[in-house]
């Protein structure tokens, strides 16, 4: 099997992730975090319960951004 180098070139370019992005993942990272160490140490609803509501919470932002991404894409 032959590798076509000008579809090896445009593979590696990719699509690259912009800045923007990058620090929405972090600061939605942080924000879990904060609803886990919420849930955990001011609440005290215990430790298994403040992970699955922060697991639960990160899924749902998963599954937001999946959404919306989709949308984006099907309207180019």
């Amino acid at each position: 099997m032959a590798l076509d180098h000008d579809v090896a070139r445009e593979h590696d370019r990719g699509d690259e992730v912009s800045t923007a992005t990058v620090v929405a993942y972090v600061v939605a990272a942080l924000a879990i975090l904060g609803w886990f160490l919420y849930g955990w140490l001011v609440l005290r609803q215990g430790f298994v319960n403040s992970v699955g509501e922060a697991a639960g919470t990160g899924f749902a932002l998963l599954l937001v951004v999946s959404i919306v991404g989709t949308v984006r894409r099907s309207r180019r």
